[in-house]
């Protein structure tokens, strides 16, 4: 997979962020890890990154919650990028983050999802946030080591490896993925929604992403897509999404329930590159064992197909306020 990183290109005066991040469930125990390695350079300051570890487990309730920060920032040749002794690459991901150390390969048959579409929109300066998702449906092998607790052995667990980077986060944003489906273990989802701030007033949500199922690909979303609605919070979401088309298939409308089990949610705080606190910052909820139930139609009309997913689901929220009740882990910029 061709994917390069951002942040080496970066010019002096410019404010940038970048994320390279994988997440990994298990396919029988409600068991889920979420490892960034982060790139955060506001404007005419050097780049600095972050490893940040999240080991959800919902029999454990709040999941282990870890980040790490240094000036120690490259992309190797033949990888994405290193954040101190922690490096990302296109078949593996090993590291340390405090009490946590990993090591992991993972393999994708599938290509790789850009969300934005149409591809010019990754050359104009909006979006001003820009992702893709080089591995939709990946497969995990190796350990993840937490201190005082049993190694984590992951042998076939699915997950995704995505990217993205850009100059401002999203006013707010939702960005949901799925696997894991009961009866269809080739299925994937992985949806961003946002909406944004311009000229002082709130855009309705935009979606933009794909379903893949039974082997063909359907995109969800897009500019000008319509029956888009959305009802969030903390602890899940309803959306309706409409399809644009798919690989050698019509488009499709999905109905998708997340259910984010009781203190099982990550709280993150991520900075803008540009600003100051607490204009710049948005409170990030992340629940990477999330419940998801897909009911999928076909556009013009015909039987629906249900997925479900007991804890395959990612659900992340992106927001301003503050009082949403996760407690937010002590880190410093996003």
């Amino acid at each position: 997979m061709e994917v390069l990183a951002r942040f080496p290109q970066a010019q002096t005066r410019a404010g940038m962020y970048e994320s390279f991040y994988l997440r990994a469930v298990s396919p029988h125990d409600p068991v889920g890890i979420w490892i960034r390695h982060t790139v955060h350079k506001p404007p005419g300051q050097p780049p600095r990154g972050s490893v940040w570890c999240t080991v959800f487990d919902a029999r454990r309730g709040r999941p282990f919650m870890h980040k790490l920060t240094t000036s120690e920032l490259s992309a190797p040749t033949g990888e994405w990028i290193a954040v101190g002794a922690s490096v990302m690459g296109p078949a593996a991901a090993h590291g340390t983050c405090g009490a946590a150390s990993w090591s992991l390969r993972f393999v994708c048959e599938q290509d790789e999802l850009r969300h934005l579409s149409p591809p010019w929109l990754y050359r104009t300066p909006l979006p001003r946030t820009k992702l893709t998702t080089p591995a939709p449906l990946a497969s995990f092998d190796g350990v993840l080591e937490l201190t005082g607790r049993e190694p984590i052995e992951l042998v076939g667990w699915p997950g995704m490896v995505g990217h993205n980077w850009g100059s401002e986060h999203a006013e707010r944003w939702i960005w949901l993925h799925g696997v894991a489906f009961a009866d269809a273990p080739t299925a994937w989802l992985d949806v961003a929604l946002a909406r944004l701030k311009l000229a002082g007033r709130m855009t309705p949500w935009v979606a933009t992403g794909a379903l893949c199922v039974d082997g063909q690909r359907h995109r969800l979303g897009g500019l000008g897509a319509r029956g888009t609605n959305v009802h969030e919070s903390a602890n899940g979401c309803t959306l309706e999404l409409g399809g644009t088309g798919g690989v050698n298939a019509g488009g499709v409308k999905v109905h998708a329930l997340v259910d984010v089990p009781p203190q099982s949610q990550a709280g993150w705080r991520y900075s803008d590159p540009s600003g100051q606190p607490p204009s710049n910052e948005h409170d990030v909820l992340n629940c990477s064992i999330a419940a998801l139930e897909l009911t999928i139609a076909p556009a013009g009309g015909g039987p629906a197909k249900t997925l479900r997913s007991d804890h395959g689901g990612a659900y992340e929220l992106g927001m301003r306020e503050r009082d949403h009740g996760v407690p937010i882990a002590a880190f410093g910029e996003g």
